[in-house]
């Protein structure tokens, strides 16, 4: 028969004499990134393979450090890699609709938007200056003055050929007006169709005459006022080119190692000779409010800012950008608006970057959940990274929604790698369902949730512990201490052979347990103050649980841990509320009876038992039928039942128990109501692992606490869920002290033994079983069963 578990095998308690110092305090700081070498590994190919595609998704469980591990990692890889350049965009001269996006060497942006704004400003201030000497009076003066006389002279010329041909000519605002003059007065309109007709067809034949010479002279001085403002606007430009020329030869010669800069420069000056009048001075409007005016003269100027979207600065190496709120725009940038007197207004100068850009020559981190939680968010990065731009543009109108009219910044080229941070099972859910994915995300990182629990790491886990009272600035641990939070990892892990890798979880208990020092007035944290940080943990949670052994304790619900019943046993089960799970003993019964109906899952046929739970009632079945049904048909009506059980059941840890309560209702044998089983049975009948063991087994012992512990009580699971025991201390005092059992089993048979006390039984060779076996009277009883079936006549009615 099976002997109880020794008592070492309870928990795998990790000795304070290994520890290698007396504290944290005199352990080094950790450099390294613990229990995750095969993402390690594959972080490092995805982010230093430079071909298109290699971009990384980073996969594991919340808590096991997937972002501070990333964070770490691409900073120390950063700093190797060169500064990334900054991008600014200008005004384009050519169509104000599509600004201009210009690369400078990394820490250049903001020193070429304050030259070029020192630039215009002493423009502003030169070019009045030269414009209002004397030197360009003169000249203008001069430019003018030949043109002028000529001008005179053909005006001279026109009025004595009008006089001549008997006209004077008057300027009107339509054009020149020839008035005839008739005995040395001219006559206006009103007299001159008055006058005869012989009289007006002379006059109306002289003044067709003249006008045609007219006309031919008036191109003439056109023509010389034309040239006469095309030498003024030579003289301007000249003057202005000597006003600020040095200023651009200076600035050109600063950036000529930026091929788009000078250009950009030639562009401004340009500009600035075919505005000459917004520098000289815009004459202020008649009744215009102050701020009118303000912003109607500063507004020529605004076209020549330069605005500095990403600024590499103050960044050393490449940069790493980690964006917690990928938005659309956080992700891809925006283009703001503003109103100016109740129009609503935008410009080069109101792009603003988003995390793209900001990353742009680095690293971009970002969490998968956040991502896709946000409307156009991932169409917009797999936009970006298979064109390998970064295009700045409204949502709507990426959706064919804004039809206004607005600016379109030149795409900025990207070269980048993204790192997606998520679970496995959202990475399984986009390699399946988006094509684009598995062609833009090619290195899956995998984050494990344990690691060995051997030397070398646990020395790593301390390690880890010395990091974070040092950045948190908290108390030390003791050696105690450090051996506790060791096992805590082994138990979080549900492994003795493991240490758990959520260090999230790590420090938050160590976090705890200084808060509890630091209430004692400890010096450092001590093993009782990280026992205590994990008992109140559990008992912030842990309500439900004490309601339901309060309800067990006063036989609300029924569970009985003393005596014998037949076709009754108690099985065990795990009960999760999120941030905590719990051991909840449920009493499972096996009613018999004869016909064909085999075994009805009442939790099936109540529609509350899952798709695993039906899978082992019928494995039950096929063990039933391999043991028993060789030499018979099975004429069995039997029906399997979780009592007092209100809510939906699922998996297959409860199959062996059921087995056990329906060969218990067969045999006839009682079955020790103060042992609690859990496993799962395949049709051979071995006992297969379980999931929860330790909270299981913890949570029957709870209630036999409640009842009364008398020496007896105990539990059976699966011998291959030995490695997961990491029971709580009180549990081993108890087993200690003969008041607590485990039973380990490997098969059905060794499970029945131990809970009737009569040995299972083997099949000879005949096919029978040993008499006064739990087998033998298993298979005797369905013989029975089976000839009252055949023998039953139905009565016929009357």
């Amino acid at each position: 028969m099976v002997q109880p578990l020794d008592i070492g095998e309870y928990r795998n308690i990790y000795e304070p004499g290994k520890v290698e110092c007396a504290s944290t305090e005199e352990m080094r700081p950790l450099e390294e990134i613990i229990g995750q070498e095969r993402a390690l590994r594959a972080l490092r190919f995805g982010l230093e393979i430079r071909e298109p595609g290699f971009n990384v998704y980073t996969a594991g469980a919340q808590g096991t450090g997937r972002m501070t591990a990333v964070r770490s990692f691409l900073d120390e890889l950063a700093k190797a890699k060169p500064r990334a350049s900054d991008w600014v965009y200008v005004h384009n001269f050519e169509n104000q609709y599509e600004p201009n996006a210009i690369a400078l060497p990394g820490g250049r942006g903001p020193g070429f938007r304050e030259d070029m704004k020192r630039f215009i400003e002493e423009a502003r201030r030169a070019l009045p200056r030269a414009f209002e000497s004397e030197e360009y009076a003169k000249r203008r003066d001069e430019t003018l003055q030949s043109l002028q006389g000529a001008r005179t002279d053909l005006i001279a010329r026109i009025n004595q050929r009008a006089q001549e041909a008997g006209f004077v000519i008057q300027m009107s605002p339509i054009g020149l007006l020839t008035i005839p003059v008739i005995n040395g007065q001219p006559v206006p309109e009103e007299q001159f169709i008055n006058l005869p007709d012989e009289v007006r067809a002379e006059v109306q034949r002289r003044r067709d005459a003249l006008n045609t010479e007219l006309r031919s002279t008036l191109r003439q001085v056109q023509e010389i006022e034309r040239q006469g403002a095309e030498a003024v606007t030579n003289l301007n430009r000249d003057i202005a080119l000597y006003a600020i020329g040095n200023l651009v030869a200076e600035l050109k010669e600063k950036y000529a190692d930026v091929p788009e800069v000078p250009a950009y420069i030639d562009a401004v000056q340009n500009d600035i000779l075919e505005n000459l009048q917004a520098f000289l001075g815009i004459p202020e409007q008649p009744g215009a409010p102050p701020q009118f005016q303000a912003f109607i003269r500063e507004l020529p100027f605004r076209k020549y800012d330069v605005n500095v979207v990403v600024d590499n600065t103050g960044t050393s190496g490449a940069p790493v950008i980690v964006e917690q709120n990928p938005t659309f725009q956080n992700l891809l940038g925006k283009i703001e608006k503003e109103v100016q007197f109740g129009i609503f207004t935008t410009d080069f100068t109101m792009i603003r970057p988003g995390s793209l850009h900001m990353a742009n020559g680095g690293y971009l981190v970002l969490s998968v959940e956040d991502l896709l939680r946000n409307p156009f968010s991932w169409d917009g990065l797999k936009t970006a990274l298979k064109t390998g731009e970064a295009v700045i543009e409204e949502p709507g109108e990426r959706m064919g929604f804004i039809t206004a009219k607005t600016i379109k910044p030149e795409a900025i080229p990207l070269d980048i790698k993204v790192t997606l941070i998520g679970t496995p099972m959202l990475y399984q859910l986009l390699y399946r369902m988006d094509p684009d994915f598995k062609e833009l995300f090619k290195v899956k990182a995998d984050f494990d949730i344990v690691m060995e629990r051997n030397d070398e790491n646990a020395g790593k886990y301390a390690d880890f512990m010395c990091n974070l009272v040092r950045e948190e600035k908290l108390r030390h641990l003791d050696r105690e201490a450090i051996a506790r939070v060791i096992e805590y990892g082994s138990r979080l892990a549900e492994d003795k052979q493991k240490l758990s890798t959520r260090f999230a979880a790590i420090a938050d208990l160590i976090r705890e347990a200084n808060f509890y020092a630091a209430g004692d007035g400890a010096e450092q944290v001590e093993r009782q103050h990280v026992t205590k940080a994990i008992e109140e943990k559990v008992y912030r949670s842990n309500l439900i649980q004490q309601k339901i052994e309060e309800y067990i304790r006063r036989e609300i619900f029924l569970i009985e841990t003393e005596g014998e019943k037949i076709g009754q046993v108690n099985g065990l089960s795990v009960i999760g509320l999120g941030d905590f799970a719990f051991g909840r003993p449920s009493k499972v019964t096996a009613s018999i009876g004869v016909g064909r109906e085999g075994i009805m899952d009442i939790e099936r046929e109540a529609a509350l038992g899952g798709p695993i739970h039906t899978k082992g009632v019928l494995i039950i079945n096929g063990y039933l039928n391999n043991n028993y049904a060789r030499d018979k048909p099975l004429a069995l009506s039997a029906r399997l039942v979780f009592e007092q059980s209100y809510e939906g059941i699922e998996g297959d840890s409860a199959s062996s128990t059921e087995l056990y309560a329906l060969l218990s209702a067969l045999s006839g044998l009682p079955l020790k109501q103060y042992l609690a089983v859990t496993g799962s049975v395949n049709q051979k009948g071995e006992v297969q692992a379980i999931g929860g063991v330790n909270e299981k087994l913890e949570g029957f012992f709870e209630v036999c606490k409640a009842k009364g512990l008398n020496g007896n009580q105990g539990a059976l699971i699966p011998a291959s869920n030995v490695q997961n025991l990491m029971l709580k201390e009180e549990v081993v005092e108890a087993a200690k002290a003969g008041k607590f059992r485990i039973y380990p089993v490997r098969t059905i048979d060794e499970g029945i033994e131990v809970l009737t006390g009569v040995p299972a039984g083997r099949r000879r060779e005949d096919g029978t079983y040993e008499e006064g076996t739990v087998n033998y009277l298993v298979d005797r009883q369905l013989r029975e069963m089976a000839e009252t079936m055949r023998g039953f006549q139905p009565m016929t009615p009357k």
